[in-house]
């Protein structure tokens, strides 16, 4: 079939361009797919995200998995390495030994001092995992600087060969790249996991932060934070309780809006304005949950108050809010004043 035939002759053409190494690294990946598969152990992982780690001029292919694990392959670390080292077969016969399963890129004998028992079974060991139709093996991303750090050692211990320096300089590349930013953190942003996650510990916090059913109404604003207020602006205090609309953005500014990030959001989804009216019918605080939203509101609100207590006047407190909550201090309400 001549489709077929064409898939084969660029399969053949890529194949030619790989250096020895790299085809030792796809041949022992192969190998290590099989022997999981002779274990009857079938049920793997499989990466949701892909994406590539840029680290100056090194480019590193990464994934995350939908077990939440982080990982890079065997053959893309093999390759920002450098795969021209020669000794291409003795590289192949160590990482398929039996029971070694030493990664291609550690396979050298020179570095055989250098690698414990601890980090071989630790950050080295590897896994196997899903890509689309792809068995692919790799190593947590976490092991990264580990592998680098062997190199380096080899390399400070002169016992590397002059063809093998170029590696232990791609190794230092690497750490240094690592050391301002973490490997994990790279992963993520890489493979696009991050938004991911980010929407993953939101909901973590808001299925704590808020109630799963509307909770029935009780007082939780004492009268004092509403006295204070109008006192710091100046405002005479509403005889019969109608407090003016101001009220109710001020509350939303330091409150609510103070609470963690996204709860905000959440409250204004669940408790929506109604059409005409532009109120909404119930309380934000009735959607805080019992157990961690009602008593971080209660805290909160007092030492709102003791900050409204000890401040003559609203431009002082707007200040005292800013060193009280410096991470979300900066945003205010500053145009509230009537």
């Amino acid at each position: 079939m001549p489709g077929h035939r064409k898939h084969s002759q660029g399969g053949i053409a890529r194949a030619e361009k790989l250096s020895p190494e790299e085809r030792s690294a796809i041949a022992s990946s192969a190998a290590k797919a099989r022997w999981l598969e002779d274990t009857g152990e079938d049920d793997l992982p499989k990466a949701t995200h892909r994406g590539e780690i840029s680290i100056g001029d090194i480019k590193l292919p990464c994934a995350v998995l939908d077990n939440g694990q982080r990982v890079v392959s065997e053959f893309g670390i093999t390759r920002v390495l450098g795969s021209r080292s020669g000794a291409s077969k003795r590289l192949k016969k160590a990482s398929e030994e039996d029971g070694a399963l030493v990664p291609v890129f550690l396979a050298p004998p020179r570095l055989k001092p250098f690698i414990s028992d601890e980090i071989l079974n630790g950050p080295l060991k590897p896994v196997i995992y899903r890509d689309k139709q792809r068995r692919v093996v790799g190593y947590s991303a976490e092991a990264l600087p580990a592998v680098c750090e062997i190199w380096l050692e080899a390399r400070h211990a002169n016992a590397l060969q002059q063809q093998q320096l170029a590696k232990a300089q791609n190794a230092e590349i690497l750490m240094r790249g690592l050391a301002h930013v973490g490997i994990v953190a790279l992963v993520d942003e890489a493979t696009g996991y991050q938004s991911e996650r980010d929407r993953d510990e939101l909901n973590k916090i808001l299925s704590c932060y808020l109630a799963d059913e509307r909770l029935k109404w009780a007082k939780r604003f004492p009268d004092e934070f509403y006295k204070q207020i109008y006192r710091l602006k100046k405002w005479r205090w509403p005889n019969h309780g109608n407090r003016t609309p101001y009220v109710g953005k001020i509350t939303n500014a330091i409150v609510y809006e103070k609470l963690p990030p996204g709860v905000m959001k959440e409250l204004q989804s669940r408790n929506p304005t109604q059409e005409g009216t532009g109120r909404r019918k119930w309380k934000h605080h009735q959607f805080l949950s019992e157990d961690i939203g009602q008593p971080d509101l209660r805290d909160h609100l007092m030492q709102l108050i003791a900050l409204m207590r000890i401040s003559p006047d609203w431009p002082t407190f707007e200040n005292h809010i800013k060193l009280a909550f410096p991470a979300r201090g900066d945003q205010m309400f500053l145009d509230l004043e009537s």
